[in-house]
């Protein structure tokens, strides 16, 4: 059987964990470490009730993420943003931030064509080999976590999910530095009363890392579906979808890896019709490249950037009830509007507030805004660069500048717009602000 060297190379490790760092200076670090520590302390004296096997494994996960680092633990040097919306305190764990797994209790199953291989065992398991109508289901029941490692998977199926988790408490998907590529080519069947529609398709947690390049692809589904929260912290992901490329329930919570996504639908989707207190999306330390013919981003909640360099093409480049950007390079390319909040669930008023973070947004021909507010607008950093022949900036509550540059068309201006107020025949009409 194929197998991984267990060979870590720590330079490469900690580059791997460097995208999750944000820009957090050595205290701050001590900080994240001691909340994530703390946080899967409590996991596993939580899971410790649930049964001596359940223990057990608990001690293997937190051994196998110390024995990997050497002398110093890799883990999130990530704490919380005192000016953010959502909590990051405890948002990743030290595996979630693990690149390189121990592979020492590994067991390995080689792909076969026609064949569901049924993981019942909490475990870390490489996946490798090539084959047709090869699933891998992992249902171990709520207490158990179970590690997925792609090591040169490459697998096309025709209706139903390579990777299936109907049963976990988390699992995790690690690339290795062997490429995989997952396909669906036909129309998804369901298990049951289950609408597996995605190529990866999860009913609980999922963690997506590691140090290769995972390739997927869907012709007639999603990309990938987790019905509870998804967090991305490594990894190279190419993502083609017919519909969603990633569409989740509860969160998406991302901070490293390169994420490339062409999606039919949304890129990234966030929303749960039965709790409008979920369906948030958060990005840090992240490259990310979407073109989507509906939103690049779309999160019912809250959309929070707190770093990384994202370009975001499409309708509507991130849409959410409340948009925060605290940092980040963005480029926002929007057939509608390039940034919009609506109230899309009762989360909160509709509010776009900026703080940080160099964006560029520019809006085609029509009924479009550079940045449109259902609700309010606040300012209070960052550089703003609009290029729209129709509509900077359009809101129905309030405008607030408290700091920050904005360039509307080359120029920059001391205050937010008035918005703009089409007259007959569609032209601008007082207070528009489409510079002549």
């Amino acid at each position: 059987m194929k197998k991984i060297s267990a060979i870590i190379l720590t330079a490469f490790i900690i580059c791997s964990l460097a995208a999750c760092s944000g820009q957090k200076d050595q205290a701050s670090s001590q900080s994240g470490a001691s909340s994530s520590s703390a946080s899967d302390t409590a996991d596993t004296s939580a899971e410790s009730t649930e049964g001596t096997e359940s223990q057990d494994a608990s001690q293997q996960e937190s051994s196998a993420a110390e024995s990997s680092v050497s002398a110093e633990k890799v883990v999130a040097e990530f704490s919380s943003s005192s000016s953010g919306k959502l909590s990051t305190t405890d948002l990743f764990t030290e595996r979630d931030l693990l690149q390189t797994p121990d592979l020492s209790k590994a067991t390995t199953i080689t792909a076969s064509d026609n064949k569901t291989e049924t993981i019942t065992a909490e475990g870390t398991y490489i996946i490798t080999g090539t084959a047709s109508n090869f699933t891998v289901k992992v249902g171990t029941g709520k207490n158990y976590k179970v590690q997925l490692v792609l090591d040169g998977l490459n697998v096309t199926n025709e209706s139903t999910p390579v990777i299936y988790i109907a049963a976990a408490d988390k699992c995790f998907v690690t690339t290795s530095g062997n490429e995989s590529s997952l396909s669906v080519t036909g129309e998804f069947t369901n298990d049951g009363d289950t609408k597996t529609d995605a190529v990866i398709y999860s009913k609980d947690d999922l963690v997506l890392n590691g140090t290769g390049t995972l390739t997927i692809n869907s012709a007639q589904g999603n990309g990938i579906s987790a019905k509870d929260d998804l967090k991305i912290t490594g990894g190279t992901y190419n993502i083609t979808s017919a519909e969603e490329c990633i569409e989740v329930k509860d969160s998406v919570s991302v901070c490293g890896g390169t994420i490339n996504l062409q999606a039919t639908k949304d890129g990234i989707q966030c929303k749960n019709k039965d709790d409008e207190t979920k369906g948030s999306v958060y990005i840090t330390g992240a490259d990310i490249t979407i073109n989507a013919s509906n939103d690049a981003i779309q999160a019912a909640t809250v959309c929070q950037i707190d770093g990384g360099k994202l370009v975001l093409n499409g309708k509507e480049g991130i849409e959410a009830t409340y948009v925060q950007i605290n940092d980040g390079e963005i480029t926002i390319t929007g057939a509608d509007d390039g940034i919009n909040a609506g109230q899309k669930t009762n989360y909160s008023t509709p509010t776009i507030e900026i703080n940080g973070g160099t964006i560029k947004v520019t809006v085609g021909e029509g009924d479009t805004d550079a940045i449109d507010s259902n609700g309010d607008i606040i300012v209070n950093g960052g550089t703003i660069d609009i290029t729209s022949t129709v509509s900077s900036f359009d809101y129905d509550g309030t405008a607030t500048y408290n700091g920050g540059t904005i360039i509307i068309n080359g120029e920059q201006v001391d205050s937010i717009p008035e918005p703009a107020m089409m007259g007959p025949g569609g032209g601008m009409g007082p207070g528009g602000n489409a510079p002549g």
